[in-house]
């Protein structure tokens, strides 16, 4: 661009609509009135929602949007406008990403006046974004452009259209890291993290290394770097700018235990959907954090990815694997040492199965890396770079250790002029400055350790005890001294600054230690179990305490013995009284309720009483089988549900599904009237008595299933899937209701098949449709408690007793008085319930029973686990526990025996 050439207009100056679109004029002007022609050319070209590309700028399209002022442009159209006349005009292409980000920001203002827009060091793109290529396609526009989602023909998304489950991904991201930040750090206060680049990395390589170069994206030349590291330090609050500077967006961070790799992932996600609270427009990419604990050697990077968008934010499986496919999704894989706990040397097979998937995952293009993140603790790395194995084309930053300034800031924010500790930090200070000073900051380098230090002081330990070290000892050692003090001091200070509510007995310290001790020795045995199982279940991971899967503490043999035993034992009382209630045992069993209709057994066509008992124990027998079967299952699974539903809804959603019962059951009485031939009820009990079923099968199913329209609910096929043992049980229980009537009337053979066969076809039905109702998240569920899942599988097991009670009861009262069919039908329902549909919550009951028995664990373990993340000893992490810190989980697992 020559010397003499005016600068572009700046639309950052239009106060309204029609003075950004008069903007536009003036930059078309600017750029020698180019034709349209020329702009359509220049423009590029874009999905229509066909998925079929069409050009960006139409001449049509460009002409009236030119001429109309009260009508803020759409995004897609501006930046191609904006494009193709600075291309027209020979702007130079290394400037156009500056001005399209310009023309962004003053758009974005305009968009939403009300609300103040990001901050530009935070969450503003650089100004060297790349800009479109020349070929004139129209590129994805960045995670945190403000644009709308870039379309794809596979989904044939318009530009201009949202995209239902990307906008529920977000709102969930958003409140789970936002959930994650304030159990982490107790608050909105933040250590000031720095990082940098990594030029001499762990492994001891130096900035010429061949790999070090090739692995990191940026060099000491780098422009980027030169403006983040020169001008001002990289903090935790330029994560998002620095990461959207990179070209690939792949980015490797590195650091010591406690150095705030976590945090660092959090505060990246926030960021980079910071923008969406200011514009409203959906990001092209949402960041999305996972524990990198929870994949298993051999599974497809990008099936993990799309189970685990399933399992921690209630998406659809279809809805999932299609942002997989799309890359609608950044993963932030925390944690990649996790993969290989207690490794003490050799080679970390796990991280290296996980690294080799991520460099195989690419973009939409399947020409070039996709984007991706990854943290990995500092010595994890390095044995991985001795290995040969590496993150590729990512840029490689390292966290950097607190400076003694940054110290005394993060003391002086804690405790200002005025803090009943404020007087305590000379004394840290002083011990900093002091003989072992050196030894004291290796041990208050990271935040997590200063956390450690705050928290014993305020607990009333002298910051003298806990920082003393020999001045003449090597430092490394004096801070391990040091580190051991403070992590012994932290369980016992939490404990003190956190006592129980009113009119409970506060927990001591000894047993706070003790539980948590049990606990780090079964995430230990969980790493154990997972490093030898192909498919271990969701959560049963080194860092991960799932409520569900906490029973073997209590001793797994004896637990899913004496779970066995229990589980059998309802199974057989619920068929007694099914026995007892439909008559199957009498030897002449008679017609109820007054019909008058004589019955006698032998009838012509009939089978004999004792072909019939004989087909109802088998299938009584085999239900018991079934029941011991899943009572024996190594992991008994407890699903999530709906949950926060108005209570209106679910008034609305039990009317509906009453309202469509009702006529199914009176369908399925004159049934059951037309092939027992009127010989048992007629055909007002069969009108009434369906119509009753009916009315409460629909009742429960539209209670447990309401949730907003477009709720996500899985398939018919993945509920057949997921539990194909217990719906065939389902099956069982309607052929044994089936027969009893049948058996009553004497029915044929053709009739007892057709009869039998119906009722268990249907049961099978009805057990698909609550696992569908019962099963998945709701719109109105945003974050799930980690108990959240066990607390719903009583409830619904005994909605699946009960309601199979009710036709119990109804088939019951042909042959048995009133109260006799209520109380076999009640007692039935209650066993058949918590036998059968709530496996997970019995088989945890009985282990943490036992636990407690011994002394292992607390009675009331759950007020315990919630108690201990008020004193941020453990915290959540999605719809699980987790200890505060591996280092504290590390610290308290016991020595294995032997």
């Amino acid at each position: 661009m020559s010397a003499q050439r005016p600068l572009p207009p700046d639309p950052g100056q239009a106060a309204d609509v029609a003075e950004f679109v008069a903007a536009l004029v003036r930059l078309r002007q600017w750029a020698g009135e180019p034709s349209l022609s020329r702009l359509r050319s220049l423009g590029g070209r874009i999905a229509a929602s066909d998925g079929t590309m069409v050009d960006a700028l139409p001449k049509s399209t460009t002409s009236h949007v030119l001429r109309q002022s009260g009508r803020l442009p759409r995004w897609e159209f501006v930046r191609a406008f904006v494009t193709a006349c600075l291309r027209s005009c020979g702007h130079p292409e290394e400037l156009i990403g500056g001005e399209l980000e310009r023309w962004r920001a003053a758009r974005a203002a305009l968009a939403a006046p009300a609300t103040p827009p990001p901050a530009p060091d935070e969450t503003a793109p650089p100004p060297d974004a790349a800009p479109p290529p020349a070929s004139g396609v129209a590129p994805f526009p960045p995670p945190d452009s403000g644009a709308a989602p870039s379309p794809s023909p596979a989904t044939g998304a318009s530009w201009a259209g949202r995209d239902p489950a990307v906008e529920l991904l977000v709102r969930r991201v958003l409140r789970e890291e936002d959930r994650a930040r304030k159990g982490l750090l107790g608050g909105y206060d933040i250590a000031p993290v720095s990082f940098g680049p990594a030029h001499t990395d762990p492994s001891g390589r130096g900035p010429d290394d061949p790999h070090t170069t090739r692995h990191s994206a940026q060099s000491p030349d780098d422009p980027h770097t030169t403006r983040h590291s020169a001008q001002s330090p990289d903090d935790l609050h330029t994560i998002g700018r620095f990461f959207t500077a990179l070209h690939p967006r792949r980015l490797l961070v590195v650091g010591e235990s406690g150095a705030g790799k976590t945090v660092l992932a959090i505060e990246l996600v926030l960021q980079l959907l910071e923008p969406r609270l200011t514009t409203g427009d959906p990001p092209r990419l949402v960041p999305v954090r996972l524990n990198a604990a929870r994949w298993t050697v051999g599974r497809p990077f990008e099936t993990w990815l799309a189970e685990q968008l399933v399992q921690d934010f209630g998406l659809a499986a279809g809805d999932a694997h299609r942002l997989v496919r799309d890359r609608r999704v950044l993963p932030v894989v925390d944690g990649l040492d996790e993969l290989d706990p207690g490794l003490p040397a050799g080679t970390p097979r796990r991280a290296m199965g996980l690294l080799a998937e991520l460099n195989r995952y690419s973009d939409l293009s399947g020409r070039r890396a996709g984007p991706v993140v990854v943290t990995c603790r500092a010595d994890r790395y390095a044995e991985l770079r001795a290995a040969g194995v590496w993150l590729d084309d990512a840029a490689l930053i390292r966290l950097r250790d607190l400076t003694v300034e940054q110290i005394a800031v993060y003391l002086k924010a804690r405790w200002p002029d005025g803090h009943p500790c404020a007087g305590h930090r000379d004394g840290i200070q002083a011990a900093l400055a002091g003989p072992a000073g050196r030894a004291v900051h290796l041990a208050l380098a990271t935040p997590w350790r200063l956390l450690l230090t705050v928290t014993a002081v305020e607990s009333g330990a002298e910051p003298y005890e806990l920082l003393r070290a020999d001045p003449h000892a090597d430092p490394r050692a004096g801070a391990d001294a040091i580190a051991g003090r403070l992590l012994e001091a932290y369980v016992p200070a939490a404990t003190r600054l956190t006592p129980r509510a009113a009119h409970r007995t506060p927990y001591q310290p000894d047993q706070v230690r003790a539980w948590l001790v049990r606990l780090a020795a079964h995430l230990r045995w969980q790493a154990a179990r997972t490093a030898a199982t192909d498919r271990p279940p969701p959560g049963l991971t080194a860092i991960d305490l799932v409520p569900h899967l906490l029973w073997p503490i209590g001793g797994r043999r004896l637990v899913r013995v004496l779970h066995c035993l229990f589980a059998v034992t309802l199974a057989v009382v619920a068929m007694l009284a099914f026995w007892t209630g439909s008559g199957a045992g009498d030897a002449s069993p008679g017609i109820g309720m007054g019909m008058g209709m004589g019955m006698g057994m032998g009838m012509d066509g009939g089978m004999d009483g004792g072909a019939e008992q004989a087909l109802t124990l088998a299938l009584m027998t085999s239900w018991v089988g079934i029941v011991t079967g899943l009572s024996w299952s190594s992991w008994p699974a407890a699903a999530g549900g709906r949950t926060n539903v108005p209570h209106r809804r679910r008034l609305t959603g039990a009317l509906l599904g009453a309202l469509a019962g009702l006529p199914v059951g009176v369908l399925g009485g004159l049934a059951g009237l037309l092939l027992t031939g009127g010989r048992v009820f007629d055909l007002s009990f069969a009108v009434v008595a369906g119509g009753t079923g009916g009315l409460t099968l629909g009742t429960a199913i539209g209670l447990t299933a309401a949730g907003r329209l477009g709720a996500e609910r899985m398939t018919v096929s993945e509920a057949i899937r997921a539990e194909p043992i217990t719906l065939t049980g389902f099956g069982l229980c309607g052929a044994l209701t089936g027969l009893a009537p049948l058996r009553l009337a004497h029915a044929g053979p053709a009739a007892l098949v057709v009869g039998v066969s119906g009722a268990f076809v249907l049961a099978f039905a009805l057990g698909v449709v609550f696992k569908i109702a019962t099963g998945g998240w709701s719109m109105d569920a945003e974050l799930a408690h980690p108990r959240e899942a066990l607390h719903r599988n009583p409830v619904i097991g005994l909605v699946f007793g009960l309601t199979g009670g009710v036709a119990a009861f109804l088939v019951f009262v042909m042959s048995r008085g009133l109260a006799e069919s209520l109380a076999c039908a009640l007692v039935g329902g209650v066993a058949f319930g918590l036998s059968f549909g709530a496996l997970a919550w019995t088989r945890t009951m009985i282990g943490l029973t036992v636990a407690a028995t011994r002394g292992l664990l607390p009675l009331r373990l759950w007020s315990f686990l919630d108690w201990a993340c008020e004193a941020r000893l453990l915290r959540v992490s999605g719809a699980t526990y987790q200890f505060r810190h591996r280092e504290l989980q590390d610290f308290l697992t016991p020595p294995e025996e032997g």
